[in-house]
């Protein structure tokens, strides 16, 4: 495959319903070079990072049915298994759980990335790297990189090039992106919503995704071990003024029996209550590190927040790891929520 020059684009416009009469606008520039790549290679290899939520086991999904339309081969690998609520997503078994990949691959496609080491996957470093992402902590890191800030979820993105490339958008492909919409928008709560989003939510419906049976697998299919993990944090909620914060030690997630997925989701009900602008959930791993999800309302920019402590995401929902104990953690992490606030501790 011949070998096009880096090239970064880190804005573009959203999608536009117009009619049908109207005069298309050129394809973005990023777009282009991404189609062009994919269109001359043959074999391709998918990642996004560990730990994999819906957007990224949906965007996974979609890449992999697009490249194959396109008559190319594609490999999905993830670090870390699917969690259970995505397992019924069609094609999801195709997700293969490995912590080291061999080529060769023309190309390997990193979706909501901000560097290989988010993947956990050994045997990356020598591809030639296809970057898209739409978190605020994105980094241009790739040979080709298309990196757009007001993409509500990086399954937009991997739309718009099914879109781009003429193929068609099937049922499975409907249901996998409408996944990534949901899931990313905390249903459609938070995130660059706009009249975009929700006419892109019609189109994969129309497309024949299905929205109830799509929320009920991802809302009201939780494990037992989920509902037990999410007592114990529950039990020790606190509040100080419009931050909430709850917390889970490492013998909790053994004392209910909890795997990693089950954490995804918990530091909402905290953010949920009225008054709260920014919440925490705190979890001790193994080694004694502590993991944050933070999430906020629209007030606090608590991506920027992650990152300067060595994490990242969204302005709504960002994550970070922090030195232990848990008491030093909470200190930190509440400090900086203070400092961005204006709140007085």
């Amino acid at each position: 495959m011949a070998t096009p020059q880096p090239i970064s684009h880190r804005r573009m416009q959203p999608p536009q319903v117009v009619d049908a009469a109207a005069v298309p606008q050129p394809l973005p520039a990023p777009m282009l070079a991404i189609l062009k790549a994919l269109r001359e290679g043959e074999k391709f290899l998918v990642c996004s990072h560990s730990r994999p939520d819906g957007d990224a086991v949906g965007s996974m999904l979609a890449m992999g049915m697009l490249l194959r339309q396109m008559g190319k081969r594609a490999d999905l690998v993830a670090a870390d298994r699917v969690p259970a609520v995505y397992r019924n997503l069609p094609g999801a078994k195709d997700i293969r759980h490995a912590m080291r990949v061999h080529g060769p691959y023309d190309a390997v496609v990193l979706l909501e990335c901000d560097g290989l080491e988010r993947t956990r996957l050994r045997g990356l470093e020598r591809m030639y790297h296809i970057n898209i992402d739409h978190h605020a902590s994105g980094k241009e890191f790739g040979e080709l990189n298309w990196i757009d800030f007001d993409a509500t979820s990086v399954g937009e993105l991997v739309h718009r090039l099914v879109k781009a490339a003429g193929c068609v958008v099937t049922q499975e492909m409907a249901t996998c992106l409408y996944t990534t919409l949901l899931t990313d928008t905390g249903g459609f709560c938070y995130g660059t919503l706009r009249p975009g989003t929700f006419a892109l939510a019609a189109e994969l419906v129309e497309a024949g995704a299905d929205p109830v049976h799509i929320a009920r697998d991802v809302y009201f299919a939780n494990p037992f071990s989920k509902i037990l993990l999410m007592g114990k944090a529950l039990s020790t909620l606190r509040r100080d003024g419009p931050l909430a914060w709850v917390s889970v030690t490492h013998q909790d997630m053994i004392d209910a029996g909890a795997a990693e997925e089950d954490c995804e989701g918990v530091v909402n009900f905290a953010l949920s209550i009225a008054g709260i602008e920014a919440a925490v959930f705190l979890r001790e791993l193994p080694e004694g590190r502590i993991r944050l999800s933070l999430r906020s309302k629209g007030k606090v920019n608590v991506a920027s927040i992650a990152e300067r402590l060595g994490g990242g995401g969204h302005e709504n929902a960002a994550g970070c790891s922090l030195d232990g104990p848990m008491q030093r953690a909470t200190d930190e992490i509440l400090e900086a929520l203070c400092r961005e606030i204006g709140h007085k501790a």
